[in-house]
């Protein structure tokens, strides 16, 4: 008797439940696991170099220490280089935010008095009131507001943000230890993993198909991370070039901001042309060249999104557009901003292991264009 293709009530409940617990242990495991898929995601980048090395009849432990050595030299010289500009711009942005905001608030006086225009006509349109309740001439008490309860002075605050910091920054050095330590054994490893995930495979169909799984999502990611990493390089020299000629100030520093926050889809874009609208309003007083600034930026990241990631990309990575953005929004719940930096790879991963597995067809063709 043929199966009934059509999922039951049970089988679609229980796919409900177990998606909702893999979300809450993602959810509540993200300080394990950010720092394991940040390692994975680093692996899959470097393991060509030290496969390269091992050429060179280096041992595969010395290869895989050189790499990690020289990434973490990269780390640390990238952010002390960073740190003064970076000083700078945390110590001058609240200053800037309180320009900006008073500035938007004399562009809201216009706005204000429209509407209290248009109130007053309507309260006019309407006739005076009658009621006695809200006539201050026959009701006395109307006039005069409830006496208010003396303000209480705010408990000091001090202590509190700063053991949040201070935890928040020593979690942060944890991970990244974490990334590191875990980057390297990875690497040292070499293709133990991938020989143990075959070994365990049951049938020979199933061994070529993991193998060709995990070989295909590493060149995925590699594409993607190296390609993406080009264009935002590109487009940083640009934006600097253009804020630099727009007279916007640390036009070097937001070519930083946007290699970094390019990385992650719509978002980050979000993010750029809402920090270079501020940085308009609280440096130029001409509303042509505030606008300027962040519509040079909206210019470049649409150009970049619509002529140039499609060249660059071609068609090995093909992802549905509303799929990364759900992806990189659900991420961004589940794991902060590390989790909407690695959507993308995580969307490609499941995309290809969609394309080799029956059940998940349709899983495929939701992520695929």
């Amino acid at each position: 008797m043929p199966e009934d293709p059509h999922p039951t009530p049970r089988t679609t409940a229980l796919v409900v439940i177990a998606t909702v617990a893999v979300a809450f242990a993602l959810y509540f495991g993200r300080e394990i696991l950010v720092p394991i898929a940040f390692a994975l995601l680093l692996n899959a980048l470097f393991r060509p170099v030290v496969r390269s090395l091992e050429k060179l009849r280096l041992p595969t432990p010395i290869a895989a220490a050189i790499v990690t050595l020289a990434l973490l030299a990269a780390f640390v010289g990238i952010g002390w280089a960073l740190s003064n500009p970076l000083q700078d711009w945390f110590t001058k942005a609240p200053e800037s935010f309180s320009r900006a905001q008073g500035k938007l608030e004399k562009l809201r006086k216009p706005v204000q008095q429209v509407t209290k225009l248009t109130n007053q006509l309507q309260q006019a349109a309407q006739g005076p009131p009658t009621s006695r309740a809200t006539n201050p001439a026959t009701n006395p008490a109307a006039e005069e507001p409830p006496a208010q309860p003396p303000a209480q002075p705010p408990a000091p605050r001090a202590p509190s943000a700063i053991a949040r910091f201070l935890g928040t920054t020593t979690t942060l050095l944890g991970q990244i230890v974490e990334v590191i330590v875990l980057l390297y054994l990875l690497l040292a490893a070499g293709d133990m993993f991938l020989q143990k995930l075959v070994k365990v495979m049951p049938l020979p169909r199933d061994k070529v198909a993991a193998r060709d799984v995990v070989h295909e999502a590493e060149a995925a990611v590699l594409r993607y991370m190296l390609v993406t990493a080009l264009i935002n390089a590109g487009q940083g020299v640009i934006v600097a070039l253009v804020l630099w000629w727009l007279k916007v100030p640390s036009p070097l520093l937001w070519a930083v901001f946007t290699f970094v926050l390019e990385f992650i889809p719509y978002l980050g874009a979000t993010i750029m042309v809402g920090l270079l609208a501020v940085t308009g309003f609280a440096t130029f007083d001409g509303m042509w060249h505030i606008l300027a600034v962040p519509g040079s930026y909206l210019i470049i990241t649409t150009l970049q999104n619509n002529v140039v990631s499609p060249i660059a990309y071609g068609q090995r990575l093909k992802l549905n557009p509303v799929a990364v953005l759900v992806g990189v929004i659900l991420w961004w719940f589940l794991w902060g901003i590390a989790g909407a930096f690695l959507a993308v790879p995580i969307i490609a991963t499941v995309k290809i292991i969609s394309d080799h597995s029956d059940n998940l067809t349709p899983l495929a063709e939701f992520l695929g264009e």
